[in-house]
């Protein structure tokens, strides 16, 4: 069954929105991140590894494509796949359902190019919009 929430909050309850966020979906470990340039998904992402235990210094995978962060009890993967003009092919031949597949968080930037190839349950799909320079709105979906 899917279940869906929404939240609005500010950068000052970001951690609190991102702690929620683990908590209504403590199932899904893919979380799929959607929104214009600027909306903060990065900084999403930021609180999330927050959330679950992470000191690395989370930064966008922009160039990198994928970042690895640890906690005590989770490896977290961050990709951004903005700069990918690749065919699916290609983005397969990367590895990325290794990580997709590997039952850690995978927090995914810019997920449609990789839609195809995403597991059919446990999956959060999230719409992060802007709605003006304080505040968010954050829609997330289960599969």
């Amino acid at each position: 069954m899917n279940k869906q929430r929404e939240w609005i909050f500010s950068i000052d309850e970001i951690d609190e929105t991102a702690n929620d966020f683990l908590k209504t979906f403590y199932s899904q470990k893919i979380v799929c991140l959607n929104g214009s340039l600027g909306t903060g998904k990065t900084t999403l992402v930021k609180a999330f590894c927050k959330a679950l235990g992470s000191f690395d210094e989370v930064t966008s995978p922009t160039f990198s494509i994928i970042n690895h962060y640890r906690s005590q009890n989770n490896d977290i993967f961050h990709f951004d796949l903005y700069r990918l003009n690749n065919t699916l092919e290609d983005i397969i031949e990367t590895g990325i359902e290794e990580y997709i597949y590997s039952g850690n968080y995978c927090f995914i930037e810019w997920y449609d190019k990789i839609k195809s190839i995403l597991p059919t349950k446990n999956v959060v799909f999230c719409e992060l919009k802007y709605i003006n320079t304080n505040k968010r709105r954050l829609i997330a979906t289960t599969s």
